[in-house]
């Protein structure tokens, strides 16, 4: 039997959506900006999975010169703890941003958020304050804003969580009510803002679409689940063909993957007919649990290079960007009313 040789490109961009850059993340932004006067620190979340692609580069925009720190978030579904390769990829992540506090946290526990509570109550506060701290968390939609804002509450003053979180993005759509996440005897405590996830108006590289599709950044209706799942196949078979072993043999073609898996688990239609899509959005389902593989999407060394010798073209500035996301909506009326 000839031994398997995984794809080592992904070419099939064709029509992917190259923004999800809906009403509330618009006002979210707008309404940050306007709030900058009253915050004294800024939290920014990326996602663990994408640390790269889940830079949201309107934040270095929009919110200026503010003190801040940057959390990866959702740290148990990139790597295995306590690894050698975790530790080699969070020496990198800390590199991205060498003038930046850098921090992990996990998703499904907190045993990081005391490193970022003893980093706040010691570095947030502002100096000339004496009514408190004001500390705002923003981030890509989806990228788990609200879970850590609840594990800092939890840590901090030992209450319960005070936000509602989802698996899809959009769950937050205001900046809500600040939440109180470390007490002080003067009266001067810190609070936390929860903001809207931001998305970006328009993405350059449809392989970013596709990261950011893949960590739930964006709604599963957005992009075809069956491209997500080829293009997540892809990178499964590039660290361990045998993640899906329990349901195939290792494979490149998605359509045989996903008739398999479908029958396996029962996602079938009238007839015993499988149900691709069903099939397609359960089996990324289990790669966003941690149970497919635990890797990330993108090459950090690649992206430190971008960063030491960064290309103009690639880094639109909002108003540069805003214009291509009304160009490019313009263009689908206009094809729209054509057809």
């Amino acid at each position: 039997m000839a031994q398997f040789v995984p794809r080592q490109t992904f070419p099939h961009y064709g029509a992917i959506p190259r923004s999800y850059f809906l009403g509330h993340h618009r006002a979210g932004l707008s309404k940050m900006k306007s709030m900058l006067s009253s915050i004294d620190y800024v939290v920014e979340c990326r996602d663990y999975r994408a640390p790269v692609t889940s830079i949201n580069p309107m934040f270095e925009e929009a919110l200026g010169k503010i003190r801040r720190l940057i959390v990866y978030t959702k740290r148990d579904l990139g790597a295995i703890p306590q690894s050698s390769a975790q530790r080699l990829i969070e020496d990198k992540m800390r590199n991205l941003d060498p003038n930046s506090p850098v921090f992990f946290n996990s998703s499904s526990s907190r045993p990081d958020v005391g490193k970022i509570i003893k980093h706040l109550r010691h570095e947030a506060q502002a100096p000339d304050k004496l009514v408190g701290c004001r500390v705002m968390v923003v981030g890509m939609p989806n990228v788990g804003k609200s879970t850590l804002i609840n594990h800092l509450r939890n840590s901090g003053v030992g209450k319960a969580k005070a936000l509602r979180t989802g698996g899809q993005p959009g769950i937050t759509r205001k900046i809500g009510t600040p939440v109180k996440i470390i007490e002080r005897e003067s009266g001067a405590h810190t609070y936390v803002l929860d903001t809207p996830g931001v998305f970006m108006p328009y993405v350059a590289d449809a392989e970013n679409m596709l990261k950011l599709a893949l960590c739930g950044c964006v709604k599963d209706a957005v992009i075809s689940p069956v491209t997500l799942v080829d293009y997540l196949l892809y990178h499964i078979n590039l660290h361990d063909a045998q993640a899906y072993q329990r349901w195939s043999e290792p494979t490149n073609e998605v359509w045989p993957l996903l008739e398999k898996f479908a029958r396996q688990t029962g996602l079938l239609g009238k007839g015993g007919v499988p149900n691709y899509d069903g099939a397609a959005i359960s089996f990324i389902q289990k790669w966003r649990a941690g149970e497919l593989g635990r890797f990330i999407l993108d090459d950090l060394d690649a992206a430190q290079r971008r960063r030491d010798d960064p290309d103009p073209v690639e880094r639109l500035s909002m108003t540069q960007a805003l214009k291509v996301e009304r160009t490019t909506r313009k263009q689908k009326i206009d094809e729209e009313i054509s057809s």
